[in-house]
C-alpha cells in the first residue's frame, strides 16, 4: 500500500498517516494477504501532470521511456519492488529493481498496459497514437510567480482543488468531468524560480476557468530567499509486526 504524508495527503499529519498504514497492514495480514505499506511524500505533486487525460498521457510516456519524472520513477520502483518481494518474485531489492528495469526497458510493461486497455474495450493503438484519443484543452496558460525565489512550500491539496475547479474532478457524484483540463510542468520544492519562469502550465476549458485556477495556484505555491531542506521520497516502510 502507498500511504501519503504531506500537504496532499488524505491524513492530516505524519502520525495519522503512520497509524493508517499500520492498521491497513494489520487488517491485510489478518485476512491472509501479505501486506506492507510505504509512507511516501506528498508535499508536492508526484509527477509532471495533474488531470485525467494529462496524467494518462504521462503514464504512457513513462511506460514508453519518453519521459520519466524522477519522483514518479523513484516511487514507482519502490512500490513495485515491495510488491515483487511480498509476492516471492524477487530475492532482494536489487533483484526486484533489475526485473523492473528490464520490464520497462524491454517494452514489456508498455505492451501489457496496451493489452489491458484493449481487453477493456479501449483502442488497440492507444500507446502509438494517444493524442488521437486523449482530448486536449483549448486554453493553455502559464502561471508566473509574483517575485523570484526558491520554491519553499506547495499546498498540494490546493493544487488538486484547482484541477477540480477547472472541471477535472467532482464535488458531487452527479458532476460531469472535463477530461481535457489540468496542470502540467510543475516547479519543484527547492527549485529557484526567476521572475520570467512559469510555476506551471494551466490546461483550461476557457479563460474564466484559467483565471480562477491561476488565483488558486499563486496562493498554493510559496517562494522564499532560502531553499527548504530536502524531504525523503519514502519516509518509512511498515511490515507486519
Amino acid at each position: 500500500m502507498d500511504v501519503k504524508a504531506g500537504s496532499g495527503a488524505f491524513m492530516p499529519s505524519m502520525e495519522a498517516s503512520i497509524a493508517l498504514a499500520e492498521r491497513i497492514v494489520q487488517v491485510g495480514n489478518g485476512a491472509g494477504v501479505r501486506t506492507s505499506a510505504l509512507i511516501t511524500d506528498m508535499s508536492q505533486p508526484l509527477a509532471s501532470a495533474a488531470g485525467n487525460s494529462l496524467e494518462t498521457a504521462e503514464a504512457i510516456r513513462y511506460l514508453k521511456g519518453e519521459q520519466r519524472n524522477p519522483r514518479l520513477h523513484a516511487i514507482t520502483m519502490a512500490l513495485c519492488s515491495e510488491m515483487l518481494l511480498a509476492g516471492g518474485l524477487a530475492a532482494s531489492d536489487d533483484d526486484a529493481c533489475k526485473q523492473l528495469e528490464q520490464a520497462l526497458g524491454s517494452g514489456r510493461a508498455a505492451e501489457i498496459f496496451a493489452r489491458m486497455v484493449a481487453e477493456l474495450g479501449g483502442p488497440a493503438d492507444l500507446l502509438e497514437h494517444h493524442p488521437r484519443y486523449l482530448p486536449a484543452a483549448p486554453v493553455l496558460r502559464p502561471v508566473y510567480a509574483e517575485h523570484r525565489g526558491f520554491v519553499s512550500a506547495m499546498d498540494t491539496r490546493a493544487l488538486g482543488m484547482a484541477v477540480c475547479a477547472l472541471g477535472g474532478g467532482r464535488r458531487l457524484a452527479s458532476d460531469q468531468l472535463d477530461y481535457r483540463v489540468g496542470l502540467t510542468q510543475f516547479v519543484e520544492l527547492g527549485q529557484w524560480v526567476a521572475a520570467d519562469q512559469p510555476l506551471l502550465l494551466i490546461h483550461a476549458a476557457d479563460e474564466r476557468g484559467a483565471d480562477e485556477a491561476a488565483r488558486r495556484i499563486r496562493s498554493a505555491i510559496s517562494l522564499s530567499e532560502a531553499a527548504p531542506a530536502a524531504l525523503p521520497l519514502v519516509y518509512q516502510t511498515i511490515h507486519r509486526r
